[in-house]
C-alpha cells in the first residue's frame, strides 16, 4: 500500500511543480510516520524516502532504536522544553519552534553537546486559537532575537493551515507565509537567510507547492489513516 500511495503522491508533487514552473528538486517530501509501525517506514525507505517527520520525541527515540540507517528525521509536532535534550543528535530539523523560550532551551541543550540545529519558526497564519505558532506580526522580532543564538540556524518558516474540505481555502495562508519569509529576508538580519517553507499536508500539499512550499508533510496520503492507541 505504501509504495502505491507514494507513486500517487509523487505524481501529484511533480504536477504541482510543473503548474508552478518549479523544479521538482525544490520540494522535499516529508513522510509523516507518527503512530506508524517500523515495517511501514521500511516500505517507504525501500521506495526511496529518506526524510521522515514525527510529532513526538519519544517516538523518534523508539524508532531510531530499530532504524539505524542514516535518515533525515524532522520534529514536526509541538515540542515541550523538557523534551528538547532528547533530540540532540537525532534530528536534522525542528519545524515547530513557536516561542523564544523554546528557542532558548534548544540553544542551551544543543550547545551543551556542541551541536548545531536548523529550525523553522512556526507561524499561526490563520490565527486559529487551537493551533500553536507565533502571530505573523511578532515573527520578525522573535527571529531577530533567535539570530543571536550560535547553535541555532533559522532556516525558514512553518505553518499548519486549517483543516478544510477545499484546499483552495488555504492558498491565501500559504501565499502570506511566503510573503512573510520574503519580507523578513529583505531586512538582511545578521545570521538569517531563510529559504525553507514547511507548509501543506495530505489535503492541501499541491496548493502549498504552487505557493512556494519547500517541505510538504504527508502522512495519511502515504500511510493511510492514523492509528491511535
Amino acid at each position: 500500500m505504501v509504495t502505491e500511495n507514494l507513486k500517487v503522491v509523487e505524481e501529484k508533487i511533480q504536477n504541482a511543480c510543473m503548474r508552478a514552473g518549479r523544479d521538482r528538486g525544490e520540494v522535499t517530501l516529508i513522510a509523516v510516520s507518527k503512530t506508524k509501525p517500523v515495517a511501514m517506514i521500511r516500505e517507504a525507505m525501500s521506495a526511496g524516502i529518506v526524510t521522515f517527520g514525527e510529532n513526538k520525541v519519544q517516538e523518534i527515540v523508539e524508532k531510531q532504536k530499530e532504524i539505524t540507517e542514516p535518515l533525515n528525521w524532522h520534529m514536526i509536532g509541538h515540542l515541550q522544553r523538557n523534551k528538547v535534550k532528547q533530540l540532540v543528535g537525532r534530528v536534522s530539523r525542528i519545524h515547530s519552534v513557536d516561542s523564544l523560550r523554546l528557542a532558548e532551551q534548544i540553544q542551551n541543550d544543543f550547545a551543551r553537546q556542541n551541536e548545531k540545529i536548523g529550525i523553522l519558526i512556526e507561524v499561526n497564519m490563520a490565527g486559529e486559537e487551537s493551533k500553536f505558532g507565533l502571530a505573523p506580526e511578532e515573527t520578525e522580532d522573535v527571529i531577530r532575537k533567535i539570530a543571536a543564538f550560535p547553535n541555532i540556524e533559522v532556516k525558514g518558516l512553518m505553518t499548519i493551515a486549517p483543516f478544510v474540505a477545499d484546499p483552495e481555502e488555504n492558498r491565501l495562508h500559504f501565499r502570506n507565509l511566503r510573503k512573510l519569509l520574503v519580507d523578513i529576508n529583505s531586512k538582511n538580519i545578521d545570521n538569517v537567510n531563510m529559504n525553507e517553507l514547511s507548509m501543506g499536508m495530505t489535503g492541501d500539499y499541491e496548493v502549498a507547492i504552487e505557493e512556494g512550499a519547500t517541505f510538504v508533510r504527508v502522512g495519511t496520503g502515504i500511510f493511510g489513516e492514523r492509528i491511535y492507541q
